[in-house]
């Protein structure tokens, strides 16, 4: 019974972090929950082990991440966002200077999902190429190139989005 308090209180401390993380990479609340949901599931059935870990969190974001990627190879896996509701905001003016997350949000979601990872677990979680690359099991190397074509890829498409005033998909 302590095993399951102690996942309990684990998932309690560290839920609001692994959702924003989910939301972040899926870009859609439902998927978001789904794929946290899914890997603390797989955390659960293995928490005696995991409990004694140095980083419990990092494990889920990794099997968070993991997850999303094998999901999307899948075959069937649409590319589509769909939403429920459009939103009706008007997007700034381009000399407004400052990148909003209107604007940048469809790019990031945009981006192969390696480059995702990587932005979001440099740039949203703050983690350094090092903890990126031991998240994503994979060379420092590797994260730095990913990171490089992922700026290189949302500077373009902010370029897109400067000189027609809306968002442009590839």
């Amino acid at each position: 019974m302590s095993d399951d308090n102690g996942f309990f209180d684990f998932v309690s401390a560290c839920w609001s972090r692994l959702f924003r993380l989910a939301y972040v990479l899926t870009g859609d609340e439902r998927n978001a929950d789904d794929l946290l949901q899914s890997a603390l599931e797989r955390t659960y059935a293995r928490w005696s082990r995991v409990s004694r870990m140095d980083a419990p969190e990092a494990y889920v974001r990794k099997l968070m991440l993991s997850t999303l990627i094998s999901t999307r190879r899948r075959p069937g896996w649409s590319r589509e966002w769909l939403r429920d509701v459009l939103p009706d905001r008007a997007l700034p003016a381009p000399d407004a200077g400052v990148v909003n997350h209107e604007l940048l949000w469809p790019l990031v979601c945009a981006l192969p999902e390696r480059q995702r990872a990587v932005v979001v677990l440099r740039y949203y979680e703050d983690l350094s190429e090092a903890q990126t690359a031991e998240v994503l099991g994979c060379a420092p190397g590797r994260v730095k190139s990913q990171t490089h074509e992922a700026m290189r890829a949302l500077r373009r498409g902010l370029g897109a989005v400067t000189v027609t005033g809306k968002v442009v998909s590839d």
